[in-house]
Formats: structure tokens, sequence, C-alpha cells
């Protein structure tokens, strides 16, 4: 009897102390699921920062060579250095900036957001000033080659803390794949906004084109960009001169400069920053110890590599389709309307690409979404010219923009998930990763449109010409179709080696999240420990 009722005594005291306990963690487990989830709000806020990087950087890489060509009229030696030199510099201060960001104490704001605060000023200015023509015509190189270094500088102050802010916004990797999404949707729609901006009020003001002495009126086969040149400069009386032109470009800066500023306020007052794991983050490292960390890292190498030349595709096209529509299609008047619609169709099909990297994993969505605008590029080059048929080739071809787009910031977290899976006691490097994501292709993409420049200027090249030589014809066709493949081919042979399925994503998932209940469970302990005491 004695025995029963010691036993039911120690039945009920089991009871009593654990019933507590697992109505606690229950408590805990809704109490941080419902921490990381982040509301529609949230996240179109946080979207809203992507716009600037992609709208300035639209700007630079679809008008800025034609700008140096045609409007500052630089020689093509000189407007190839100051793009390379610019893009090298932009890729050396990124993974600087990384270490930086990642050694930078926390603050009330957080430690991502206060480097976006400040920098959005002086980036704006540094910007406005890229697309003004100074007086002087001897320091031209100069002026242009230190407001660009500058600017892409204050930009990746903006942009490298805030592409870090994806791991910080919320530790769920759902709510990061739906935050990079929305992002994704609203850097897209940047893109348009950026070509829409600069493109439709520079379009309104196209200073003539100048004819060289071969041309001829009548001959067959004159595009109209050089009837359009010649009737224009026939008359004494002319519409839009250079200098029209360059006021267009200054007053499309400086909208785009506005819309720059609105993001980086609703940024900042529309996101949260979320503090790190109670784990002591990693002593900081030097620029080496960072280089071999992050190539240390299988799968960050064989990502950040297949995107380096799937990236370099996508650049080259970029950087040369307004000149090749200019001079090889011939459509002079209507580039920048062909430019809206790649980038709106590469808007209108960010959600199904979401979509299907959800239901078939992003390793397929590289393959299908990278490979489905090969068709297009080589459709692009061997259709004659025809304003129709290139506004449908150019919606299909923003298909496979917006993978591009979407799917890079989609699987980084995943690498850096997979990181902290293999390396538990390595915390607070997340910015190295996405610095020198941004560096590797910022560098290579450097390298490549100061080739693309340096090979019209070989080629033959003249400033304004109503129309090119043959062998600048061939030279862009060979930048906007031919390279641009060979590139998306060797960037898909890497991928197959590239080890992060979906499998292995969600079983880093339950491993960092068991981490984290661990870490939850032991830090409660030891706050009730010492409440004890």
């Amino acid at each position: 009897m004695a025995k029963g009722e010691g036993t039911e005594q120690y039945s009920n005291n089991n009871l009593l102390t654990n019933k507590p306990v697992n109505s606690d963690a229950v408590k805990l487990a809704v109490k941080r699921e419902q921490k990381n989830r982040l509301s529609i709000c949230n996240k179109l806020c946080y979207a809203v920062g992507g716009a600037p990087y992609q709208i300035t950087g639209c700007a630079l890489g679809f008008f800025l060579q034609i700008y140096l060509l045609d409007v500052a009229q630089l020689d093509p030696f000189y407007a190839s250095i100051i793009l390379f030199v610019g893009r090298a510099w932009d890729a050396i201060t990124d993974p600087t900036i990384g270490f930086l960001v990642s050694r930078s104490p926390w603050t009330r704001f957080g430690r991502m957001l206060p480097w976006i605060l400040f920098s959005t000023p002086l980036a704006v200015v540094s910007y406005f000033l890229i697309w003004y023509v100074p007086v002087f015509e001897d320091g031209r190189v100069i002026w242009y080659l230190v407001f660009y270094c500058l600017f892409q500088t204050l930009q990746t102050c903006f942009h490298v803390p805030y592409s870090a802010l994806t791991m910080f916004i919320s530790e769920d990797q759902k709510e990061r794949d739906s935050a990079t999404a929305y992002r994704m949707t609203v850097e897209v729609l940047g893109t348009v906004i950026g070509t829409a901006v600069q493109g439709q009020i520079v379009g309104m003001a196209n200073a003539p084109c100048i004819p060289t002495p071969g041309d001829n009126v009548t001959a067959d086969g004159l595009n109209s960009s050089l009837l359009l040149g010649q009737e224009v400069n026939a008359t004494i009386t002319t519409v839009i001169t250079l200098d029209q032109t360059k006021t267009a470009y200054n007053v499309a800066s400086g909208a785009i400069c506005s819309i720059y500023v609105l993001c980086a306020v609703v940024l900042f007052f529309g996101v949260k920053e979320k503090k790190e794991s109670s784990r002591p983050r990693s002593e900081p490292m030097s620029f080496w110890q960072g280089i071999r960390l992050v190539m240390g890292h299988g799968p960050y190498v064989k990502l950040v590599m297949g995107f380096l030349f799937t990236s370099l595709a996508f650049m080259l096209l970029e950087g040369n389709f307004a000149l090749f529509c200019c001079y090889t299609l011939g459509l002079r008047n209507d580039f920048q309307n062909i430019l809206l619609v790649i980038m709106l169709a590469a808007t209108l099909t960010i959600p199904f690409w979401q979509w299907f990297l959800t239901k078939f994993g992003k390793k397929t969505a590289v393959y299908i979404g990278t490979s489905s605008v090969i068709p297009f590029m080589i459709l692009l080059v061997c259709v004659k010219s025809n304003l129709i048929i290139t506004y449908i080739v150019s919606f299909a071809a923003g298909i496979g923009v917006a993978a591009a787009f979407l799917l890079p910031w989609s699987m980084l977290p995943d690498v850096v998930d997979d990181f902290q899976v293999q390396n538990p006691d390595s915390q607070g490097h997340e910015a190295i990763f996405y610095s020198f994501y941004v560096f590797f292709t910022k560098f290579a993409s450097g390298i490549s449109l100061g080739i693309s420049t340096l090979s019209l200027d070989f080629a033959g090249y003249m400033t304004r010409g109503c129309t090119q030589p043959e062998n600048v014809d061939i030279t862009l066709k060979v930048l906007v179709s031919a390279a641009p493949i060979g590139l998306i081919l060797i960037g898909l042979v890497i991928f197959r080696s590239y080890p992060i399925d979906e499998e292995r994503r969600q079983g880093n998932r339950k491993l960092l999240q068991e981490q984290r209940e661990n870490e939850a469970d032991s830090k409660t302990d030891s706050t009730e420990l010492t409440n004890m005491v």
C-alpha cells in the first residue's frame, strides 16, 4: 500500500512537472514560427530595396556604352577603359565592403540598414554626374572614370548589406524564398522602370546620326535610321540637337535618383533586421582568409562558377543590345521600346518561375529557364530586320531573363545554410558569401564589357554614324548571340555537378531548425537556472 501510494505520488509529481514544460515548449515553437513569419507588407518593403540597384544597373548596362560613344563622344578605346576599370573597381570594392559590413557593430537599427541609409545621398549625386557632360573636353575620360567608380563603390555600400539582409529578415527557408521571389519581381520591375524612364526620356531626344561619305540615300536596303538621319541633317532647321539629348539624359538621371532615394526610405523604415542567433560570432577574417573560406566550400564554388558564365552571357547581351538594335537591325528610334518589352516580359514571368522552382526544384529551373533564351538569341540574328518579329522575339527572350534574375539569388541562401550546417561554429560570415558572389560576377562582367567595346573599336565603329562598317555588324551579332550562347552552355555544364538538390536542401533546413531549437532551449534553461539562483 505504501509502495502504491509512493508510486502514485511520483506519477502525479511527474505529471505536474512535465505538463508546464510541454506547454511552454509548444508555446515557444508557435512563438518562434510567428517570429519568423513575414507579412506581405514586410516582404514588399524588403523587395522595394532591390529596385535602386536594378534601375541604375539597367540604365548603365543598356545606355552607358552608347552614351559614352555617341553623346559624350569619347573614343571607343577610352570608353572601353572606363567600362572595364569601373566594373573591375566595383568588383574589388564588393569583398572589401563585405568585410567591413561583417565587422560592423550591432546598432538599434541593425548592422545592415545603417550602411544603406548613409550611402544613399552620396550615391545619387555621383550617379547624376555620370550622365552629365562637362564643358571641358580634355578631362572627360577622368571625369567619367572617377564618378563611375565612385558610384559603384557607394552602390556597393547599399547592395552588399541589402543582399546579406536576406539572411536576417527570417530564419525560415520558406519565408526567405518567398521574400526573395518578391524581391526579384520588384527588381525586374525596377529594370522596366529603369528602361522606361531612361529609354523613353532619352528616346524622345535622339540626336540625328551623321551620314558618312559612303552612305547613299537611294541605295536599296538602306535602313530607316540612315534615311531619318539624312533627311534631318539635310534641313537647316534641325528639331533635335546634341545639347537637347544631353539635357534628356540629365532629366532621366534626375528622375532615377528620386526613385533611388524613395526606395531606400521605404526599405529602411519598412524592414526590421533580426539579430543573429545567440551563438557568438566568429572572429573577423582578413581578405585572403575570406577567399579560403568561401572557395573551400564546394557547393558555393560550383554555384558561383555556373552563374558566372550565365551572367556574363546576359551582360554581353545587355551591354550591346542598344547598339545592335540601332545599327544591325536599323531600329534606331525603337530600341528603347524593344528593351522595355524584354523587361516587361521578365516582370510578368517571375511568379511563374517561382512556382516552377517550388514545384520541380531549383536545379531543374536553372536548366529549363536559362536554356529557354537560346533559341531566341539565334532568331534575333538570323531573321531579317522586322519590327514586329523583333518585338515577339524580345518578349519571348524576356521569359529567360526572368529566370536569370530569380535563380541566382534564390539559390545563394541554400549554399549559406549548407555552410552553416557543415560549420556550426563559424558564424557571422553571411556578408562575405554575398560580397564574393557579386565580386566574381562583376569582375568578369568588367572584362566582358571592356573586351566587347574594344572589339567594336577594332571593327571600325564610327561615333554617331548612320551606318557602320560590315565588320561592326558581324561583331555585334557575335556579342549578342554566339558569345552569350556559348557562355550559357558552359554554365549549364558546370551546374551538372552542383550538389544541393531538393533532398539535401530540405535536410539542411531540418538540421538548422534543430540547431536553433536547441540554442533556444539552452538559452531558456540558462535563464530559468539564473532566476532560480
